[in-house]
């Protein structure tokens, strides 16, 4: 069965809530957990699907995950060298980060493993990790187009590179690092443009020496990990909509509790700022590598920018949910370079464009993004999200501005990165209902 929502006007929203764990940091605390020398306290573990099936996965390598409590792991860790073949596909459901850092880690290792992937993430193109990790020496089989499923083969050894990636991504940095913790010499990588430092930030804290030139990262082949206990963040991805929501929505005075504030990840409230939003840090304290504040939103009157450039990969995430808040917004809002939203969960521009025209936004659809103009008249309509988590969270908002019910259908995957959104949005004011359908 199909799980659609059906949202319309709410009132505005007003509290104080606080949203789950980050989803980046939570898959990497199961991996890197795993590949630590003894035990690895996890607290704020994200419970959704795509960190789940991240540490199933690493279960079926035999590594004991326990679970005492919801929001908490215990990684008892076997080391770099301990990982163990699986009797069965890792299943990666629709995590693209857990399948893309998996085949880095995989291409070093003495057994064979085979990644899987529901629909959408069998859909992703994997060749910005496969054709690297080849030149390092790793033996991956794909299907066409080098999509899921993958196959990776046992090497006697990977050889550190230097890489300069075109396209500037923390997936395909963490991948080539993982993968240079097995590799003989150094692996290094170059940014185009500095992105979230997730990986390295955590290798460093499990006592790996990480190497750096300039924008270059890299480590050594040979180091250890020692366990330590690791504190997540909440997800800035999961408050973004609350902050364009809170900016938007008539009304509302908002308070989103210990938002993680790492700078390769906020992007979107930098924009929101530029475009005229009230947002106040508040109790802001740094724990472990994180800055951490309570955001106060109040609801203000946005104008459209022109999105710079440097900005979109600490944004990329929070476009959909953007694209909302520039149709609320005043004038024009321009973003471009942005084309690597063609190949998230789903072609994040055509979902927005397509659903947002239909609820009555003016929008130019170009092939790295967007002109989405202001000033909407909104209008209910039936709209698709495609199965993607992000765009349904994105046209739920879109939907509070209409006068009658909006259908926003294929929203079950919300869980892969936001169990609870529904209960959190109706808790703070909005009005989202959902229904099975056929």
């Amino acid at each position: 069965m199909r799980l659609d929502w059906l949202a319309g006007r709410g009132q505005p929203l007003r509290g104080r809530i606080r949203v789950p764990g980050d989803k980046s940091v939570s898959h990497r605390a199961i991996m890197l957990g795993s590949l630590a020398e003894g035990v690895t306290r996890v607290r704020g573990f994200l419970e959704g699907e795509d960190t789940r099936a991240t540490a199933r996965c690493f279960a079926q390598m035999g590594v004991r995950i326990d679970a005492p409590s919801a929001g908490e792991r215990i990684v008892h860790g076997v080391g770099l060298h301990g990982l163990k073949a699986s009797s069965a596909p890792l299943d990666c459901g629709n995590a693209g980060t857990a399948m893309r850092l998996l085949v880095g880690l995989l291409s070093a290792q003495r057994f064979e493993s085979t990644l899987i992937g529901d629909e959408s993430l069998t859909r992703r193109p994997m060749a910005r990790v496969i054709d690297p990790l080849s030149e390092m020496g790793a033996q991956i089989e794909s299907a066409e187009g080098k999509r899921p499923p993958l196959r990776v083969l046992p090497v006697s050894k990977l050889h550190g590179r230097r890489f300069r990636p075109p396209v500037a991504s923390a997936q395909v940095k963490s991948a080539l690092l993982l993968a240079g913790l097995y590799a003989e010499g150094e692996t290094w990588v170059s940014e185009v443009h500095p992105t979230r430092d997730y990986t390295e930030s955590m290798l460093s804290a499990l006592g790996l020496e990480i190497l750096r030139d300039g924008d270059s990262v890299g480590v050594r082949g040979g180091g250890r990990l020692v366990a330590r206990d690791i504190d997540v963040p909440t997800d800035f991805s999961s408050a973004a909509f609350f902050l364009v929501a809170a900016s938007v929505i008539e009304g509302s005075d908002l308070i989103i509790e210990d938002v993680g504030l790492n700078p390769r990840r906020t992007g979107l409230l930098d924009t929101l700022l530029d475009m005229g939003a009230s947002i106040e840090r508040l109790n802001v304290r740094q724990v472990g590598a994180d800055e951490l504040a309570d955001l106060h939103v109040r609801a203000a009157t946005l104008h459209g920018i022109d999105v710079p450039l440097a900005r979109v990969p600490d944004m990329i995430d929070e476009f959909p949910a953007l694209f909302v808040a520039a149709a609320a917004a005043e004038g024009a809002t321009v973003v471009r370079g942005a084309a690597e939203l063609r190949v998230k969960e789903s072609d994040r521009i055509a979902v927005m464009a397509t659903a947002l025209k239909a609820m009555g936004v003016h929008l130019d659809e170009r092939p790295d993004g967007a002109v989405i103009q202001g000033g909407t008249r909104w209008q209910a309509a039936s709209v698709d999200s495609h199965g993607d988590h992000r765009c349904a969270m994105s046209l739920s908002i879109a939907a509070q501005f209409a006068d009658e019910v909006s259908t926003i259908r294929d929203c079950r995957n919300v869980d892969t990165s936001f169990p609870g959104y529904r209960d959190l949005v109706l808790g703070a004011g909005m009005n989202v209902q959902a229904v099975e359908a056929g």
